[in-house]
């Protein structure tokens, strides 16, 4: 008997596990993991890419940090497993991300990093 055999005798001899919430998302598998990873390293990649492109610096600026802004989404959502928590945990997070995003971009424009 596999491991994985013996897994689904246990729950279907003892039923849903005890932590399970009705409405509940199941965890992502490791193919799963390494998908968002794989994905994770493509947006790297393209940022690198872009980096190298000759175009005007607000444009690069603006790339970056929206490719940025998605890895960070996709790391919150998947590894620090805010997408199965309670939604309060997302709010709270997606808040102080904007707030950060708005500091940054004041910083920026006061030390007149070319971006207007």
């Amino acid at each position: 008997m596999t491991l994985a055999e013996y897994r689904k005798s246990e729950a279907a001899a003892n039923g849903p596990p005890a932590h399970s919430v009705p409405g509940e998302r199941p965890h992502p598998t490791p193919v799963q993991y390494g998908i968002i990873g794989l994905t994770l390293s493509v947006i790297t990649a393209i940022e690198v890419g872009i980096y190298y492109v000759d175009m005007p610096t607000p444009v690069l600026v603006t790339a970056l940090l929206l490719l940025s802004g998605f890895k960070f989404t996709l790391v919150l959502l998947w590894f620090m497993h805010l997408r199965f928590d309670n939604r309060i945990f997302s709010t709270l997070m997606v808040a102080g991300l904007a707030l950060a995003f708005a500091l940054f971009m004041v910083v920026l424009s006061t030390l007149d990093a070319g971006l207007l």
